[in-house]
């Protein structure tokens, strides 16, 4: 513990903060809790002005904005070193590559700091078409996290490759899950006009909206009424994606709505949240659309299975067969009561597992247990 303050861990937080997507809903939904924790002393240092900057500043929190777009990356690891040497916390928990490395060199000029570090996902390596750099980073990443810090997996799956694969200690990594900010209460849907299947998340060939084309295409090619997609987010892929749609004449179904801010009325839009990842951690778009009583249909793959028991919340599919997941949407636009125990299921588990109070305890726990140990 840090001597100038013996009963408050000084906890220092450092986020690209560049993106709105899942790592930074995460890292908000956590600071904003650990910040009302009396024994926390919380700061946090972000690379980018963006969404996350403003929701944490609107929390009190004290926020410090390293500017990768003025500041060369040399320039800013030292700007981190001397704000650690000048103020030093008890302990760095990182949540990316970039920010893994400035802790890392931070904490070679601070004897005993503590490290630690979330891994959102895996390497997004399936398009093929990652760079060498890219791979090589990715190796120094791990390196680096393995040897150094201790690694906190958002999925046992994750925690499983990481120690499997990769060569992690099993006793450096630990897993905590992903937790949200759950609405007052499940919304009460009437089913009535449009059945609404929808997804939210970057438009990149790991999300794989392709299939949801295909989903969809299935869909129109039955005698299926009333039924519509709803694809939320933005990227690289959306022309290819529109482009397909227009191709398999459903078009007309879907509705490619771009960047959300207000999510909430999203979700409260939906009847079914469809995921079609290759892979993934613990999505928060699962786990929020779960906190607004929506069944989920997903693959079985990554951490999603550690989420939704299937035929309880939600139904896994084990293959990519487009038919698949949509036989299961279908079966929950016509069955009313199926539609609705799912729904119930799906509130009460993100109340029970998921809510970002349960994750911001663990890591509490975590953080203590780390700075009361003696080991470097």
């Amino acid at each position: 513990m840090n001597t100038n303050d013996s009963t408050r861990m000084r906890i220092l937080h450092i986020i690209s903060g560049d993106l709105w997507a899942g790592a930074e809903v995460m890292a908000f939904n956590l600071l904003s809790r650990l910040g009302t924790i009396k024994d926390l002393d919380i700061s946090v240092m972000l690379l980018n002005y963006g969404k996350l900057a403003d929701q944490l500043k609107g929390r009190g929190l004290t926020v410090h904005v390293l500017d990768e777009r003025e500041y060369s990356f040399p320039k800013i690891a030292r700007m981190v070193r001397n704000r650690v040497a000048n103020d030093p916390p008890d302990l760095i928990h990182a949540h990316r590559y970039k920010e893994n490395i400035l802790a890392f060199l931070a904490s070679r000029f601070r004897k005993g700091l503590k490290l630690v570090s979330t891994q959102h996902g895996l390497p997004e390596f399936h398009n093929r078409k990652a760079s060498a750099g890219a791979r090589i980073i990715s190796g120094i990443n791990f390196h680096l996290l393995s040897r150094y810090f201790t690694t906190v997996a958002v999925s046992a799956d994750i925690r499983t490759t990481l120690v499997s694969r990769f060569g992690f200690r099993e006793t450096g990594v630990e897993t905590i899950h992903n937790g949200i900010d759950l609405p007052a209460t499940r919304p009460c849907k009437t089913q009535t006009g449009q059945f609404a299947i929808g997804s939210s998340g970057r438009l990149f060939p790991v999300k794989d909206y392709s299939l949801m084309v295909d989903i969809a295409n299935y869909v129109a090619s039955g005698d299926h009424e009333n039924i519509r997609f709803e694809l939320a987010g933005d990227g690289p892929e959306r022309q290819s994606l529109e482009y397909r749609a227009l191709q398999c004449s459903v078009k007309d179904l879907f509705d490619f709505k771009g960047h959300v801010d207000e999510m909430d009325s999203f979700y409260q839009g939906l009847d079914v949240y469809l995921n079609t990842s290759i892979h993934e951690g613990i999505p928060m778009t699962i786990l929020e659309a779960m906190g607004h009583g929506l069944p989920v249909v997903a693959p079985a793959v990554g951490g999603i299975a550690e989420i939704i028991e299937n035929g309880k919340e939600g139904f896994l599919i084990d293959s990519r067969n487009p038919r698949d997941f949509a036989e299961k949407c279908l079966l929950l636009k016509n069955d009313r009561e199926l539609w609705e125990k799912l729904s119930q299921a799906a509130r009460e588990k993100a109340e029970r597992c998921f809510s970002a109070e349960i994750m911001a305890e663990k890591y509490c726990q975590l953080y203590r247990r780390l700075a009361f140990s003696t080991s470097n």
